[in-house]
Parts: C-alpha cells; structure tokens; sequence
C-alpha cells in the first residue's frame, strides 16, 4: 500500500491519541479554576472543562489537582470536551452497587431525610429509597391507625443514624436503588428463631401498642401480644396494661415465619380456676352487667369470673324481649346460676325475678 492511499482514520488509529466518546470515564489535572468553571488537561485526548454545577458539593478543586471526570461531550464546537465529576462519582458508584447488589453483601448506610413512605438514602452519589416495609422490627414504625404524621415522626428519627442493609434492587437504567434492612438481619433472625419454641419464656422491648394488641421486639425479633393474651381479665384497651419501651416477659405460643405470637397472660395462673370454686349451681349471686348485646348480657361475678345470663333467661318470650330495656351498664342485679361449665370456661345465668 502507497502512503497516499493512508485514510485519517487509519493514521489516527495508529496514533497514541485516544479519542473520547460520550460516557467514558477519564483521568485529568486541573489546570485553571474560574468562578463558573474548572478547565482539565487530558493528556493525549486533549482539553476539557467542567461547569460549576458538575463538581461535587463542597469539593474545592485547586490548579495540579488530579480529578476522575465523565465525558457529556466529547467534541463542542471550540474543539474541548464537556466533562462531569458529579457523573463520574455516579458512574463508578452505580458499578460498585452492582457488585454490593451480586454479591449480597450487608452494608451500612445513613438516611439524609425521611417521608411517610420511608427512608431517603445517598450512596456513592447516588440516591436510593428504603421503604417502611423494609425496616427490620427494631425501627418498624408500629402506630395506632396507621397515623401519618406519627409514622413520619417515628421516621425521621432514625435520619442520620447508621442502618445495616441489602440492596433490594438496583436498576442503572432506571435509576433505581433500595434498600432493605430486612434482609440484612433475615439470616440471623432464621438462625435465632430456630432456637427458640412454643412454650419458652423470653424478654422483650415493647416497641408499640395499637388497639388489637402489642408488639414486642425479641432481640430483633418482631414478636406480638394480641389483646385476648394480655390478661386473663377482659382486656378493653392494651394501652392500659402495656405501655411503648417497657420490658416484658412473656411466653411464645405460636411460632410463625418470621414472627412470633406471645402471652403475657399466660406467664401466671388463670385466676378463673380458683375464683370459680366459690360459685355452685342454683347458687343466687349478685354480679355487674359489662356488656350487652341482642343475645343477651354478660355479668361479671368476681375479678375473673364473667358469666352470660340469655335471652331466653330474662323472664319473657325470647323473640319479643330486648335486653337494653332490662339492663344497663354497670348496675348490680341478682340471677341464679344454672350451669358451670368449667372445662368450656362458662357459666349460664337465669335472672332472678
């Protein structure tokens, strides 16, 4: 081949002169700092500038300073490349979150700010997402009906505060990145909870009461005591008998996934056992009216002991008789006892004309 018939192309591929394209990420020195702008040297690829808003807040850059760039341009029109800190810091970062997001790993992160959905997150210049859902029991935002303003509270503050988590997702295209401290602590919750079964005792942080019941965190395990086990009295309000922060015992009755069902009723002897022994059948016995209802009305005959006088035991033709008209709440009235059923827990009443 003659030396004429050589293309530019050619000889610029057998140059050592790299050509840039959009995208790449580059090594440079700083060479001249300006008010709006930072002019870079790029060696054999030429000269290139960085606008003001594309350095990173609060870097100072100073003249011979070596800086890692990305390329937006790689040719305008007055022959330099338009380059990128704030898009390199992204590009290297996106690539290391991959490989956190492979590999699995647990890693610690802190929340800038907060929003009643979740946790706002920054990581490696990029901005990520970790959802209420995702919060492992420790930090779960446990309210009463599902209060907004008292989720956000709860929320915001775990800001700045370090979260050990699983990326859960990450999506360059997308620009999508969550997180999950669920996951990071899934691993050793299992292993924990296989030590543990029905019947055993344990202690725990209660970390939220709501009208169903409480929940407890048993050494990051999310556990809960439903209304009907925190006492063997008739539980109306649980916020009567437990309160947020407080340290309970209680036994494990069920075990379920990743949750425990507690009793903290359980943990002592069911006082109904020996206050029913007081009371025999045709006895006459005075009791408060605590509840009532269209099938008739339940009396409570002593601290534990609550028994059901019927419809049908209230002097008139079932159909036509309404026990609001008889009874009111909290008065005090005579009935005889017709049946104990101790085994079932229950005791039928006639009221006593």
């Amino acid at each position: 081949m003659s030396k004429s018939s050589i293309t530019m192309d050619e000889l610029l591929a057998g140059s050592e002169i790299a050509q840039l394209k959009t995208g790449d990420v580059v090594e440079g020195v700083v060479t001249n700092v300006r008010k709006h702008e930072v002019w870079i040297d790029l060696g054999a690829s030429g000269v290139g500038v960085i606008m003001r808003r594309e350095i990173a807040h609060g870097q100072v850059l100073e003249e011979g300073a070596s800086v890692t760039v990305s390329v937006v341009d790689p040719e305008l029109d007055e022959g330099y490349a338009l380059l990128s800190m704030k898009r390199a810091a992204k590009d290297r970062g996106w690539d290391e979150l991959q490989r956190v997001f492979d590999e699995q790993e647990i890693i610690d992160v802190m929340a800038y700010d907060a929003n009643r959905g979740g946790l706002l997150v920054e990581l490696d210049g990029i901005r990520g997402f970790l959802p209420v859902s995702q919060l492992a029991a420790d930090h779960y935002p446990r309210v009463s009906g599902a209060d907004k303003d008292e989720i956000l509270q709860k929320l915001n503050a775990l800001v700045n505060i370090p979260l050990r988590v699983r990326i859960l997702d990450a999506n360059r295209k997308e620009n999508k990145l969550i997180f999950s401290e669920k996951e990071a602590v899934k691993d050793d919750m299992q292993s924990r909870l296989t030590e543990l079964k029905v019947g055993d005792e344990v202690e725990g942080v209660v970390t939220g009461v709501i009208d169903f019941g409480a929940f407890v965190n048993v050494k990051g395990i999310e556990g809960l005591i439903h209304i009907s086990e925190i006492s063997w009295e008739r539980v109306e309000d649980p916020r009567d008998y437990v309160k947020t922060g407080e340290n309970v015992k209680a036994k494990i009755i069920a075990i379920d996934k990743d949750r425990l069902s507690l009793s903290l009723k359980q943990m002592s002897d069911d006082p109904w056992i020996n206050e029913v022994k007081a009371f025999k059948k045709d006895d006459v016995v005075e009791g408060k009216i605590t509840r009532i209802t269209p099938f008739g009305a339940f009396v409570q005959l002593s601290p534990a002991v609550e028994a059901l006088v019927h419809v049908s035991e209230m002097g008139g033709e079932a159909d036509a008789t309404d026990p609001t008209e008889i009874f009111k709440l909290n008065e005090k009235k005579e009935f005889k006892i017709l049946d104990i059923d101790t085994e079932a827990r229950k005791i039928a009443l006639s009221l006593k004309k």
